[in-house]
């Protein structure tokens, strides 16, 4: 059986996308889609809302812009389709 984009969710989505590209060390995904029913872009049984934490070595030497900005290219396909907000808290190892 086949993996397809329909049987995965998002989260695992965002979850692979940047593990793969990104190797963190932490990386904490949360589904906040109920906090934000009735408001713009929520979708009743999507998964349009999360928040992110996420520390990789790949931040090091990044601005807070760079970092949320790698991290919306990694995610473009999903935040063009699906994902209505995401907010994101990115940091390099050193930064700890």
């Amino acid at each position: 059986m086949t993996d397809t984009p329909a049987a995965r969710s998002q989260a695992e989505t965002i979850r692979d996308k940047l593990t793969a590209a990104l190797t963190p060390t932490v990386l904490e995904l949360e589904d906040d889609s109920h906090r934000h029913q009735g408001h713009g872009g929520w979708r009743e049984g999507e998964e349009t809302h999360f928040s992110l934490y996420i520390v990789s070595a790949a931040f090091e030497g990044k601005s807070r812009v760079e970092r949320q900005r790698m991290i919306y290219t990694l995610l473009a396909e999903e935040l063009a389709a699906r994902v209505h907000a995401l907010q994101i808290k990115a940091l390099a190892p050193s930064q700890l």
